[in-house]
């Protein structure tokens, strides 16, 4: 394809993921040392208004909507690491990759975002939740921003123009297996960046390059290494 890019950008899914504790900051760093090109993360808000890098909505038997930082502060999670705080991240990568910023928890579009340009250089968002997009896009339209769309969606190409319509995303973020040359073809035509997740398989991760994607989502991005 002619707007194919040269190489998908290597994304690390919640860090190095099959190696560290996904979302803490080793998994972060390794993700960079192995060769990422970028970090995908997921974040919630506490009660007190500090955003925090975890997937589940609770950690330790603890919501992590109506716990404090403090609180959460002192969890230490299965191979030593702590819970980090968004800025925590964003600064620690710099400017040395892009970091995804994945919105799990309700209503925190607006606290993520306000991290993200005090202590971010080069970041996007992306959810699962079309509504938490689409407030994005009013309160901060020069951010990035990006839809995820789950495996088993019917007719999932034939829903991008819908999707650019409301939402207006730069991304698009669909399961592995919805993309095929139909749905590539049909969000390159649209000027959508198409990021496939999670890709696991290096067989896998070069049939959506020769499709053109812009970036691979992986556990492990030593099996990107010969994109």
């Amino acid at each position: 394809m002619a707007n194919a890019p040269i190489r998908p950008e290597r994304i690390a899914h919640r860090g190095a993921s099959r190696e560290r504790r996904e979302n803490t900051l080793p998994a972060f760093e390794l993700a960079l040392q192995r060769g990422a090109d970028a970090i995908e993360l997921d974040v919630h808000a506490t009660s007190d208004g500090v955003v925090v890098v975890h997937h589940d909505p609770a950690v330790a038997g603890l919501a992590i909507a109506s716990a404090t930082w403090p609180v959460l502060a002192k969890i230490v999670l299965a191979g030593g690491a702590g819970i980090p705080r968004l800025k925590d991240v964003l600064t620690t990568v710099g400017g040395r990759a892009t970091v995804y910023i994945e919105l799990k928890g309700v209503g925190c579009e607006a606290r993520a975002i306000a991290v993200a340009r005090e202590f971010g250089q080069r970041y996007a968002v992306h959810s699962f939740e079309h509504a938490a997009i689409e407030r994005v896009a009013a309160i901060a339209p020069d951010v990035p921003r990006g839809v995820l769309i789950d495996r088993g969606t019917p007719h999932a190409a034939k829903q991008l123009a819908d999707i650019v319509r409301r939402l207006k995303p730069r991304d698009v973020w669909p399961h592995r297996s919805l993309v095929d040359a139909e749905f590539a073809a049909a969000a390159i035509a649209l000027g959508l960046r198409v990021i496939p997740w999670t890709v696991n398989e290096p067989d896998d991760a070069r049939r959506l390059a020769a499709l053109g994607v812009a970036g691979v989502c992986t556990d492990d991005v030593r099996l990107l290494a010969n994109l």
